[in-house]
Protein backbone atom coordinates (compact mmCIF):
# COMPACT_ATOMS: atom_id res chain seq x y z
CA UNK A 1 0.00 0.00 0.00
CA UNK A 2 1.54 3.68 -0.83
CA UNK A 3 1.99 6.11 1.46
CA UNK A 4 0.63 9.53 0.42
CA UNK A 5 1.79 12.78 2.43
CA UNK A 6 -0.88 14.58 3.88
CA UNK A 7 -0.62 17.95 2.76
CA UNK A 8 -4.25 19.16 3.66
CA UNK A 9 -2.82 22.54 5.44
CA UNK A 10 0.44 22.71 3.57
CA UNK A 11 -1.89 25.14 1.01
CA UNK A 12 -3.27 27.64 3.70
CA UNK A 13 -0.18 27.69 5.14
CA UNK A 14 1.43 29.02 1.88
CA UNK A 15 -1.03 31.73 0.87
CA UNK A 16 -0.63 32.64 4.93
CA UNK A 17 3.11 32.73 4.35
CA UNK A 18 2.37 34.73 0.55
CA UNK A 19 0.11 37.12 2.19
CA UNK A 20 2.59 38.11 5.01
CA UNK A 21 5.67 38.93 3.04
CA UNK A 22 3.27 41.03 0.39
CA UNK A 23 2.30 42.88 3.77
CA UNK A 24 5.70 43.57 4.59
CA UNK A 25 6.46 44.10 1.06
CA UNK A 26 3.51 47.41 1.17
CA UNK A 27 4.21 48.56 4.86
CA UNK A 28 8.10 48.94 3.68
CA UNK A 29 6.77 51.21 0.52
CA UNK A 30 3.98 53.06 2.38
CA UNK A 31 7.12 53.73 5.31
CA UNK A 32 9.74 54.93 2.42
CA UNK A 33 7.13 56.98 0.05
CA UNK A 34 4.81 58.13 2.31
CA UNK A 35 6.42 61.48 2.94
CA UNK A 36 7.05 61.96 -0.19
CA UNK A 37 3.15 60.99 -1.09
CA UNK A 38 2.48 63.61 2.08
CA UNK A 39 4.45 66.40 0.24
CA UNK A 40 2.61 65.68 -3.01
CA UNK A 41 -1.03 66.37 -1.70
CA UNK A 42 0.18 69.53 0.37
CA UNK A 43 1.52 71.16 -2.73
CA UNK A 44 -1.84 69.96 -4.40
CA UNK A 45 -3.51 71.79 -1.59
CA UNK A 46 -1.58 74.78 -1.02
CA UNK A 47 -1.56 75.33 -5.18
CA UNK A 48 -5.80 75.37 -5.25
CA UNK A 49 -5.88 77.62 -2.45
CA UNK A 50 -2.94 79.92 -3.51
CA UNK A 51 -3.60 79.74 -7.36
CA UNK A 52 -1.61 82.86 -7.87
CA UNK A 53 1.71 81.80 -6.18
CA UNK A 54 1.68 79.04 -8.58
CA UNK A 55 1.71 80.95 -11.76
CA UNK A 56 -2.28 79.69 -12.37
CA UNK A 57 -4.55 82.23 -14.11
CA UNK A 58 -7.21 82.52 -11.53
Amino acid sequence: MLFLPQEEGQGLVEYALILVLVAIVVIAILLLLGPVVGNVFSNIVFVMQNPRAAGGMW
